[in-house]
């Protein structure tokens, strides 16, 4: 894909945004506007460098075996577009990337087989890299599906010209989203969690015992799948929002619990939630623009805290989500480290898996619902450990962990996508105004009775 970035290797040429989509008292200073474009532009490299030209799918991890990951992938088609727009790429390169991307999922094989690439037109977690099957015994994942299928729905609205490939495009695009079966995902109508679209499904043991319920990532999957073909979205919905966790928090902070900072951030990429809300939401009277807004200064807030004494915690240095970890091999006080895992925390009696370690993506994809101590912290993170390790090719590495002065040497395309696209509504909400003209989009969010605030 190096025939795509031509002279931008070499050097990086700025333009500073002077005003952003979010209104914020900030004042970004020149430095930090310099700053973000870099890291933005960085985390954009990840998605023209780290795909297979062939088939337009993109690695889940930058290392050298890395399968592909479905949901990456599907954030790829917007990021090929924050591209375009910026004139990193051509917006002609950007259509020919989604329209190869977009033709491999149509014509990939769907069927029983297991190494098929997916079934009822969802789609397996991860995929080998080449030839696009199944890869790991992974499960067919609804909520990967659901994002691969939030930047689907993205293209069909960006891409809206006259031109054959544009039309081309859109024809794809309606293809794959129309044969996809959610009902088929249904869990069964009696149990905990009946009526809900289930976790997953693989042919050797068929559905998984869960389904998705409680404030999460997913509820851009219920949203989409409410807009298309799932037939079942009360019921599933009214179950979902049984499970909400409401807590009071530090500084007596009222909020929707989930303690990884991606579960405020994923659905938000694509969808702006600022000023709509559904009936739990009307009873709490905010909206989840607000509660993201919320959980991103509880994380602040625990950091400052830091009543695990972790070194580096602080009001500038914060953000726990799913990430990387230094993994068992580190000891320091007979405390443990986690490699891969989800850490979070919803205030002061929640706490989930806090080893120390730091993920970036969680502060800077949160730069839309608080730019006020999103940007200082980012910054003073890019001063401060960048020489150490924190910064490469592709920006900042996915994780680091300053107790145990330990440094990732990977980026992860989940969570490169979503520094991309969150910086990128901040600043000019252009995911934002493409997602939210859209039918399936408007359809889902009516479905699930999400109305204006009075």
């Amino acid at each position: 894909m190096k025939k795509y970035i031509v002279i931008f290797i070499c050097f990086f040429s700025v333009t500073y945004a002077q005003h952003s989509y979010i209104k914020t008292d900030y004042k970004i200073s020149k430095e930090e506007n310099v700053f973000i474009d870099s890291l933005q532009y960085r985390a954009f490299l990840y998605f023209v460098n780290e795909i297979n030209p062939a088939n337009g799918l993109v690695k889940d991890r930058s290392n050298e075996n890395s399968p592909a990951s479905i949901a990456a992938t599907g954030y790829a088609l917007p990021v090929w577009a924050v591209g375009a727009e910026h004139k990193w790429i051509s917006k002609d390169s950007a259509l020919d990337l989604s329209i190869n991307l977009l033709n491999f999922f149509l014509n990939s094989e769907q069927s029983l087989s297991p190494d098929a690439t997916g079934y009822h037109g969802l789609y397996y977690h991860f995929l080998d890299m080449k030839e696009g099957k199944r890869h790991w015994k992974s499960e067919l994942s609804t909520i990967d599906t659901g994002l691969l299928f939030a930047g689907i729905i993205f293209c069909k609205n960006y891409y809206n010209g006259n031109s054959a490939k544009e039309k081309k495009l859109r024809t794809l695009c309606h293809k794959i989203m129309e044969r996809v079966n959610w009902n088929f995902m249904t869990m069964p109508d009696s149990g905990k969690y009946a009526n809900t679209i289930n976790l997953g499904w693989d042919p050797e043991s068929g559905f998984t015992d869960v389904g998705w319920v409680g404030y999460n990532e997913a509820l851009i999957m219920y949203v989409i799948a409410s807009g298309t073909n799932f037939t079942g979205y009360k019921k599933a919905y009214d179950k979902w929002l049984s499970f909400y966790e409401w807590r009071k928090t530090y500084n007596n902070i009222e909020m929707l619990s989930f303690p990884p900072l991606f579960g405020h951030q994923y659905s938000h990429i694509y969808i702006d939630f600022r000023n709509i809300k559904d009936n739990y939401m009307k009873k709490k009277g905010i909206d989840y623009f607000e509660n993201s807004r919320r959980a991103t200064h509880v994380q602040r807030l625990y950091a400052i805290s830091n009543p695990m004494q972790w070194v580096g915690y602080d009001s500038l240095t914060w953000g726990l989500s799913a990430c990387d970890g230094p993994g068992e091999k580190f000891n320091y006080d007979n405390k443990k480290f986690d490699y891969y895992n989800a850490r979070g925390v919803s205030g002061p009696d929640l706490i989930q898996n806090d080893d120390g370690t730091i993920a970036p993506t969680a502060s800077v994809s949160s730069i839309c619902f608080a730019p006020e101590i999103v940007i200082p912290s980012i910054y003073n993170m890019f001063k401060k450990y960048s020489a150490k390790g924190l910064w490469g090719k592709y920006g900042f590495v996915d994780a680091f962990n300053p107790t145990v002065n330990w440094y990732d040497k990977e980026y992860l395309g989940i969570d490169q996508a979503p520094i991309v696209l969150m910086i990128e509504n901040f600043r000019t909400g252009f995911i934002w105004k493409q997602m939210m003209k859209d039918p399936i989009i408007k359809k889902g969010l009516k479905n699930l009775e999400f109305t204006k605030a009075q």
